[in-house]
């Protein structure tokens, strides 16, 4: 009888020790359903904010609003003022200075659990971008922030928000006004080879919990030939996933929706790969849950998960409001930026003395050599301005905002 006892426990822990190893089989958090369970069997309530701006730089982040509104304008009109010496010195500087593990530390202890990274498929490139034409500038960049969201235990979205050619048509894609990528072969191979690459490099990170292949793709500016340009989506899609799987089969692969992320009938098959989701992104309209019906529908036609990637830029009570509905829908969320000059974000930039003269001279008329001379503002003003802004930029120099984290049911110390 002793015998037959111990070897009913023998048996027993090793069915333990077998559930166990399939419940952290690898590590990695995957798609069950309509829900992303962690490894240790717990969903995970996507719950954080986008470090947007850091390696793609968009003017309204820093006040400005027009002509020079992507990162390639930003950089010429710098380079206009100050010269591109000033101007590769100034990039540097600031990609040092913008997220830190300080920035990290503290989203963390406002118990978000996920962080989307927006980056320029450039720095993946020979091409030219803040400051550097550098190939591995990219998983420098993604390397520190990856080993710092390690050390706080907070999950990385990788989203590349610029891809080749341009998959948007607007300046968030720092494109040139279409979505090219769809219509350029070459553009597609460099964006499934930059992929493929970063696939390889980061295949064993646990503490990324997926890719975004595409920000936003297909504005709603193109009616034209809407049509044919959405019908372009899922396949590219699907041949990216394709060649990230023969490399990384354990990442989530996220995919966005056309229009702005919100256009979902363009998905036909959602069967390709056993470990995807969608992203949404919305900003305006009401707070009910009739405002996102048609998130929730295909999310239950798919029974996959459906991700509010990026929202905000509101009033508090918009913010609150907006995310209780995605919870009581089972909808994460990741709001939309961390850090800007002025309000609406975890913290705020304060504005450097003489920076309204950067941004009047980048909203101005600078079609031609002769009004670039007429309206440059003194070199050394501007100048300073930039020091004081990369200073300023510093976590210990901004200001938390603590309504706006509140709003989110955030803590803040």
């Amino acid at each position: 009888m002793k015998k037959y006892t111990k070897l009913c426990l023998i048996i027993c822990i090793a069915i333990m020790s077998g559930c166990s190893s399939v419940v952290n089989k690898n590590n990695f958090a995957r798609v069950d359903g309509k829900d992303i369970i962690l490894p240790s069997g717990d969903k995970l309530n996507i719950k954080g904010t986008n470090l947007g701006h850091w390696l793609n730089p968009e003017g309204y982040i820093i006040g400005i609003h027009k002509n020079a509104n992507s990162v390639s304008r930003i950089n010429q009109a710098f380079c206009e003022m100050v010269g591109p010496e000033k101007t590769a010195e100034f990039w540097q500087k600031f990609k040092d200075n913008y997220i830190t593990q300080s920035d990290i530390a503290f989203i963390k202890s406002t118990s978000a659990n996920t962080i989307r990274i927006p980056f320029h498929y450039k720095l993946f490139t020979r091409e030219d971008y803040m400051g550097l034409n550098d190939e591995n500038e990219g998983f420098r960049r993604l390397d520190s922030l990856t080993a710092w969201c390690k050390k706080e235990q907070i999950y990385l979205i990788l989203d590349m928000h610029d891809a080749p050619g341009g998959q948007t048509g607007d300046n968030i894609d720092d494109s040139y006004g279409y979505p090219w990528l769809f219509e350029s072969p070459k553009c597609q191979d460099l964006f499934v080879d930059i992929w493929v690459r970063i696939a390889e490099h980061y295949k064993n990170e646990t503490i990324i919990l997926g890719y975004d292949l595409m920000n936003e793709p297909i504005a709603t500016y193109f009616k034209y030939n809407e049509e044919e340009l959405n019908k372009k989506l899922e396949p590219l899609y699907i041949r990216v996933t394709k060649a990230i799987r023969k490399i990384d089969k354990n990442h989530i692969i996220i995919l966005g929706g056309a229009q702005w992320n919100s256009i979902f009938s363009v998905f036909t098959d959602w069967k390709f790969d056993n470990n995807i989701m969608y992203s949404c992104h919305r900003y305006k309209g009401g707070t009910s849950k009739e405002a996102i019906q048609g998130f929730i529908d295909f999310r239950d036609s798919t029974n996959l998960p459906m991700w509010m990637g990026e929202t905000g830029h509101n009033i508090y009570e918009w913010l609150r409001d907006f995310r209780i509905t995605m919870e009581e829908n089972n909808i994460g969320w990741t709001y939309w930026p961390y850090k800007k000059m002025g309000e609406s974000s975890f913290v705020n930039v304060k504005e450097p003395a003489n920076w309204n003269l950067i941004i009047r001279y980048a909203e101005s008329d600078r079609s031609s050599f002769d009004l670039i001379r007429q309206n440059r503002p003194d070199a050394q003003l501007i100048n300073k301005a930039m020091d004081e802004y990369i200073n300023n930029i510093k976590f210990k120099n901004c200001v938390v905002e603590s309504k706006y984290i509140k709003a989110l049911e955030l803590k803040v110390k």
